[in-house]
């Protein structure tokens, strides 16, 4: 994960084993550098905002 910078948010390793994507009950990943949990299964990438997950699916962008 990118820690270059004060203003990165990481996102706790725990936290994603217990986080599953909304539309596919399927597990995610975090990509530190565009700040998203990717679910390869629904091929849609959530938003990370100040270490919040957004998982809306309406707030996901497709792959």
């Amino acid at each position: 994960m990118n820690t270059s910078s004060h203003a990165d948010i990481l996102v706790d390793p725990k936290m994603l084993n217990v986080l599953v994507c909304p539309k596919t009950g399927g597990p995610l990943t975090y990509n530190s550098d565009t700040k998203e949990l990717i679910s390869k299964k629904a091929k849609l990438a959530f938003p990370v905002r100040e270490g919040v997950p957004i998982m809306l699916i309406d707030e996901a962008k497709p792959l």
